[in-house]
């Protein structure tokens, strides 16, 4: 049997709803800003001040300088590259590692555990690194932004943690009928934590597609640039000239063009990895928790 609700709490969800409304109008305007940006003609857009609520002049030129643009293009493929390959090594890994140190069997697990953890505190450093990428010959290659952190000590207690959520019963079992440390990783524990393992893909995707920096140390050839890093050429350095080059007109519909084709750059870059997350969210608070219940 419900009671009717009072007046102090039908006040409370007046006050809490316009402050969610707030929270998400302050959270969305940035990237509505950014999308109507895109599709506004260079001048006005120049010409405008204040908020931005819909597109000035409609257009599309933006996006065709985009799409027509070959570095960009290359670098959608070797960013698409790096997360498929980056993603496959991650989780392999990672697994292996987490099934390791689950183990309860193993000797010096504590030991290993506290070597593991010491590593999410303290690091060589960006010029140990730097050497040591040099002289395994993993310079100017896309192992170089794959290999140094094929495991995150984080991600890998995650997924140790939710192995050891599994019963015990189900690993005797299969070692009874016979199957090995690999059957049982993944072709039974593997399946159990689809969860976890779904959050954690999506954590080493989010990563590899996000990131510029490893990329901007180790890699030479501009060829090899993954799509960060052409982008933060195009709005930190300011250099879209690539891109607008072929546009006509005189250097003020250059440079309003330019414009343009930055905040087009920045869709075209975010939504793919944007899409991701509504085929995944139903994983995130099931596999988040399984791997903070029981440590």
């Amino acid at each position: 049997m419900t009671g009717k609700t009072g007046f102090g709490e039908k006040v409370f969800n007046v006050i809490n709803t316009l402050i969610m409304i707030f929270v998400i109008i302050i959270t969305l305007y940035p990237m509505m800003h950014v999308l109507f940006a895109s599709f506004s003609d260079g001048v006005e857009l120049m010409m405008h001040r204040g908020v931005l609520l819909h597109p000035l002049g409609f257009t599309t030129d933006a996006y065709k300088l985009v799409f027509d643009n070959p570095i960009l293009l290359n670098g959608y493929i070797n960013t698409i590259t790096l997360v498929l390959v980056g993603v496959t090594v991650n989780i392999i890994l990672t697994s292996i590692t987490a099934y390791f140190v689950s183990r309860k069997n193993v000797m010096w697990n504590r030991l290993m555990m506290f070597l593991i953890v010491i590593t999410m505190y303290f690091n060589g450093g960006l010029i140990p690194n730097y050497l040591n990428i040099k002289q395994l010959g993993l310079y100017d290659t896309i192992w170089a932004l794959i290999l140094p952190g094929a495991i995150s000590s984080y991600n890998m207690i995650i997924m140790r943690t939710a192995f050891l959520s599994v019963p015990d019963s189900l690993e005797e079992a299969a070692r009874i009928d016979g199957a090995n440390h690999f059957t049982i990783l993944f072709r039974i524990l593997f399946l159990l934590i689809m969860p976890t393992v779904a959050v954690l893909i999506l954590y080493y995707a989010v990563g590899h597609w996000n990131g510029w920096f490893n990329a901007m140390i180790y890699l030479k050839s501009r060829t090899k640039y993954p799509l960060q890093l052409i982008l933060r050429e195009i709005l930190i350095n300011n250099d879209s000239s690539s891109m607008v080059a072929t546009a006509t007109g005189d250097t003020g519909d250059k440079l309003a063009i330019s414009e343009t084709v930055r905040y087009a750059t920045i869709i075209v870059a975010t939504l793919p990895i944007l899409f991701v997350y509504p085929f995944l969210q139903k994983y995130f608070v099931k596999g988040v928790m399984i791997g903070a219940v029981k440590g």
